[in-house]
């Protein structure tokens, strides 16, 4: 259908919907729309588009789209007012924008990067939103460099990332603080201008305060961006010392997300880093595993195999052993009580962990080559314990040296099921 805006309105568009302009001038997020251009609004997405010279555009809405005209521009005055401060500040810079879920962060980057693109810096950004990264996939931190105004981060693909394994900071902070130190560098070693760092909603509490400081302070930036809705960023703020902090208002035009249309949003970003995706089987003698207890031993001894397989009552189908503790695996048909486990630790004087053939189908795998450099993800289709091999679903091709087990499970469709520490090294 099309759709005549006036003069300074702001068009808000919900997904899932396209949107292609015949006539006028219209910007999303400091982007100019092109004549023709056809943007897509992706399903729980809220895009505002700002007329800046009468214009008509072609809709078409899917299901649940929606659209709404308001009166206010795209953007709040304060954010125009930041950025001018920001790209002011001596180079190359780094800003790294917090705030809380649906207080407009990644919003507000969009338009940051899209600012200094047009002042012709050299300009990245990393993401380390783990839930709702836009560049890279879900459960890693990624970046990439902004070479052109984007409408949407995701339009951007990640040049390189750090997989995490989890969709939350909390539990996996040390891995979060220690791949964005490392993507920060890298940035600034290849001469970037303009870095903005994206981060995750986890604000409130003594334990999201303590993590955002210590990213801050382990990460170093020259700016912070506080997007506010109230003042749930107090205890953080009131920490920093020796960083420049803009105060940001969130603004009211945003679109809270419930937790459906965010599962549903890293579905999406599933999907395109899984694009092209076939099952390949790795050996265990092939490739190194880490953070996990599957290859971090060796095959238990002749006699503390048949110990164990006593005192559990049945042979495990594979089993290692290493200084912290024993992996077994059983077949499915098979059961073991809390006792039987017990006294096994008693006997080896060490942790056990019995989990069941299967259990690790699903599992969100991330790929490295020999220098560690993240080369996509994958999910676990199968292990094959006699063979000591596994089934893994990736787009990778390049030559794969080490495999990263997370805590995410995805089925064939890549909705997430649940997660599982069915390796972790958590006994």
């Amino acid at each position: 259908m099309k759709h005549v805006l006036d003069e300074r309105k702001t068009l808000l568009v919900d997904g899932p919907a396209s949107v292609c302009l015949l006539s006028g001038e219209v910007s999303v997020l400091g982007a100019t729309l092109e004549i023709e251009e056809n943007l897509i609004v992706r399903e729980g997405k809220r895009l505002p588009l700002w007329v800046k010279q009468r214009a008509t555009v072609e809709l078409m809405l899917g299901e649940g789209a929606c659209i709404n005209e308001v009166d206010e521009g795209d953007v709040p005055s304060l954010w125009n007012e930041a950025a001018t401060q920001l790209l002011s500040l001596d180079k190359p810079v780094t800003v790294m924008v917090i705030g809380k879920v649906d207080s407009g962060k990644t919003s507000f980057c969009t338009f940051l990067v899209n600012t200094a693109v047009m002042q012709n810096l050299k300009t990245a950004v990393v993401d380390a939103d783990l839930g709702q990264s836009d560049v890279g996939p879900p459960s890693t931190v990624g970046f990439a460099f902004v070479e052109k105004t984007v409408k949407d981060l995701f339009e951007l693909d990640a040049q390189c990332a750090v997989f995490v394994g989890s969709t939350s900071p909390s539990g996996a902070m040390s891995k979060v603080i220690d791949g964005l130190s490392c993507l920060k560098n890298r940035v600034l070693d290849a001469g970037a201008d303009f870095l903005v760092i994206n981060t995750d909603g986890w604000v409130e509490g003594e334990e999201a305060s303590t993590y955002k400081l210590r990213l801050l302070e382990m990460v170093g930036c020259s700016a912070v961006v506080a997007m506010h809705q109230g003042n749930e960023l107090t205890p953080i703020l009131d920490s920093l010392h020796n960083v420049k902090v803009l105060d940001v208002d969130s603004p009211q035009l945003i679109e809270p997300r419930n937790r459906e249309k965010r599962k549903l949003l890293r579905e999406l970003s599933y999907k395109k880093y899984m694009k092209g995706a076939k099952t390949q089987s790795f050996s265990f003698s092939w490739v190194k595993v880490r953070d996990s207890l599957l290859g971090a031993g060796g095959p238990l001894h002749r006699k503390r195999l048949e110990t164990l397989s006593n005192m559990l009552r049945t042979r495990p189908i594979y089993s290692e052993e290493s200084v912290d503790g024993i992996l077994a695996v059983l077949k499915r048909s098979e059961t073991v009580t809390e006792k039987q486990l017990k006294d096994v630790e008693d006997y080896f004087r060490k942790r056990v962990k019995v989990i069941y053939e299967g259990d690790e189908a699903g599992l969100l795998v991330g790929l490295e080559d020999e220098e560690n450099n993240f080369l996509g993800i994958g999910v676990l289709r199968e292990v094959d314990y006699k063979r000591k091999a596994m089934k893994i679903y990736t787009p990778v091709s390049k030559k794969v040296s080490t495999l990263c087990f997370g805590q995410i499970k995805l089925n064939k469709n890549f909705k997430e099921t649940g997660l599982s520490t069915v390796y972790s090294v958590n006994l």
